[in-house]
């Protein structure tokens, strides 16, 4: 199929060379250059018209876009409105420029940067865990995450679960809730709270949503912000978002 398309671009380059120069030059990836006025674009190919000798012959050839690397428009007068149609909807892979035509706009890609190279947007995974508000497991609930340090974590929770004698709790937890020996005395009763590592003291509040950097490497712990674990039931859902690390 190429191959007949090739041949049929050098006969009508023959064409171009014998007769006046029209509008338009395309430029096909291949290297060849076919000489004529874009017509139509329609079902991703590019109609063309060839030729304009003194007896008015011209001839049509289609162009498939994925074949073209550049087209450049002459800014000629009398240009009828199918051909205007094509100049202003026909995709070009990419703005051509010479020094009689230089490109109107010349604007960045936008994913360069000017003060520095491309960063690719970070892929995320997601896990799903319910982390139980009971003692089970000394109060921790697995998330079978193994998280590396730099790593970016996004971290959900919904539900309600109960704390004993007619106490709720939100992932948020309660500030009118009083208890001296919760994990992190200066946060929410019944909050959603986390560690890195079974051998760490460090606790991060996760409450409903949190977004963070581990500063460690470890397996990812959930557990609830309170001392007396024992009367409590329910547990938080909770959807983790962890960065794929290439390592």
């Amino acid at each position: 199929m190429k191959k007949r398309f090739q041949l049929l671009l050098s006969t009508l380059l023959l064409v171009s060379l014998s007769t006046p120069l029209l509008a338009d030059t395309i430029r096909l990836k291949d290297g060849s250059v076919i000489r004529g006025q874009v017509i139509g674009f329609k079902d991703q190919q590019f109609t063309i018209l060839i030729g304009g000798s003194a007896r008015g012959r011209r001839g049509q050839t289609t162009v498939y876009v994925e074949d073209v690397e550049s087209i450049e428009f002459d800014s000629i007068s009398g240009t009828s409105a199918t051909e205007e149609s094509a100049r202003n909807n026909a995709p070009m892979s990419r703005p051509s420029s010479t020094p009689n035509n230089p490109p109107e706009n010349n604007v960045p890609d936008s994913r360069s940067n000017d003060s520095g190279p491309v960063v690719p947007t970070p892929t995320f995974f997601t896990i799903k865990v319910g982390v139980r508000a009971d003692n089970a497991n000394n109060g921790w609930t697995n998330s079978g995450l193994v998280v590396r340090k730099g790593q970016r974590l996004r971290i959900s929770a919904s539900g309600r679960v109960s704390l004993g004698r007619g106490r709720f709790s939100l992932p948020g937890g309660s500030a009118t809730i009083q208890d001296n020996d919760k994990l992190m005395r200066n946060e929410n009763t019944g909050a959603l709270i986390a560690v890195i590592g079974d051998d760490n003291d460090d606790f991060i509040l996760i409450g409903p949503r949190r977004d963070f950097v581990a500063q460690r490497d470890g397996v990812l712990f959930l557990g609830v912000n309170e001392g007396d674990l024992a009367d409590n039931t329910g547990s938080y859902d909770i959807v983790i978002e962890a960065e794929a690390s290439g390592r």
